[in-house]
């Protein structure tokens, strides 16, 4: 019963596809860690900023809501919050990750493009509230990151 896509119903592959090609447009180099010791997307993203090379990263829940961290900050401050996350699209996914880039190599970055839906939290609140319930399930106390990597579809012949 693995979640396998955003609130917004894009699916997991394509927003991690769209988030390492913004991160290579914006000159850096993608690594990709699931953390499952917790299910806050700040905590996420502090995680792997300490295991990250450059010290930034971007943390993302299984709903979509993503934040950019620096490893030097506290856990609940953050370089960028990403917290409307029916709204975003795979391209916002990819400015994300050339924002993220951006921070990591000490460049400016610009704003992340989002459609504007004063309603969209209120009209989502249950689907939210069970996503989030289902992520807390997936939690496993203490365990460690794992490195993951993409994996290439093979072509039909």
């Amino acid at each position: 019963d693995t979640i396998r896509q955003t609130i917004a119903d894009l699916d997991h592959r394509d927003v991690l596809e769209a988030v390492c090609d913004g991160v290579r447009e914006g000159g850096a180099t993608p690594r990709i860690l699931r953390v499952r010791r917790v299910a806050d997307v700040a905590f996420i993203a502090h995680d792997g900023a300490r295991l990250s090379g450059s010290g930034v990263a971007l943390g993302i829940q299984s709903k979509g809501t993503a934040v950019i961290h620096r490893a030097d900050l506290e856990p609940l401050d953050n370089l960028e919050l990403f917290g409307m996350s029916p709204l975003y699209t795979l391209e916002s996914y990819r400015a994300m990750g050339r924002n993220a880039a951006g921070y990591a190599l000490g460049h400016r970055v610009g704003p992340v493009p989002t459609e504007l839906d004063n309603f969209a939290r209120a009209k989502l609140i249950v689907r939210t509230t069970l996503l989030h319930a289902r992520e807390i399930q997936a939690v496993l106390p203490g365990a460690e990151p794992v490195e993951l990597e993409l994996a290439v579809p093979v072509a039909s012949r």
